[in-house]
């Protein structure tokens, strides 16, 4: 049976290398601090060519983690659209690229517009995280649905708020100035050139 414990408690398991489910703005995620990475991809049965996203509450750590030349293109997006359901794809290398994308040299990040969830990223540091569903199936759609995915995983606690119910939108970077829309979710991005 799926324990549901506050922000401070699970903050504390996913230091310990637990994953946990979250709500975010978007739909209900499985996270894991990314030295634990790997047991996403398990817990999904989710091909291992299938990067995840690393989700902080504030934007230096993501930027830290991604190389300096895309930053300047990245700001105006970040400074616009997060928190929020927009995921920026960028290149990067080092030990999180292995952790998040092995074999990669591209990371996903986003900081989502949830309150709740952005609590627990301050006390718990950057997450890996993916959507809350084994591989194949829909996201779940509510906390209910995702333990019911993850019967034995940690959720925070809960009532979570009202969420979009579509995955973010995924850019990619390219080029100085040059962007790849890779997903139209959430966040309507017919402006990004």
């Amino acid at each position: 049976m799926t324990s549901v414990v506050d922000s401070a408690e699970l903050a504390k398991r996913l230091l310990q290398g637990e994953p946990a489910v979250i709500p975010t703005d978007t739909v209900p995620g499985l996270a894991a601090k990314p030295e634990h990475a790997k047991q996403l991809w398990h817990l999904k049965r989710r091909p291992a060519d299938k990067p995840l996203i690393l989700m902080a509450a504030s934007v230096q750590p993501l930027l830290d983690a991604v190389e300096e030349r895309c930053r300047e293109d990245a700001r105006p997006l970040i400074d616009r659209y997060w928190p929020g359901a927009l995921t920026l794809v960028l290149p990067a290398k080092g030990p999180l690229v292995d952790q998040l994308n092995p074999g990669g040299n591209t990371l996903g990040i986003r900081i989502p517009a949830c309150a709740l969830t952005l609590e627990l990223l301050r006390l718990s540091g950057p997450l890996a995280t993916s959507s809350a569903n084994t591989a194949g199936q829909p996201p779940a759609a509510t906390a209910a649905e995702a333990a019911a995915f993850f019967p034995d995983v940690a959720q925070l606690s809960q009532p979570w708020p009202t969420r979009s119910g579509l995955a973010s939108s995924v850019v990619k970077w390219h080029s100085a100035g040059t962007w790849q829309v890779l997903r139209q979710g959430a966040v309507m991005l017919s402006d990004i050139p």
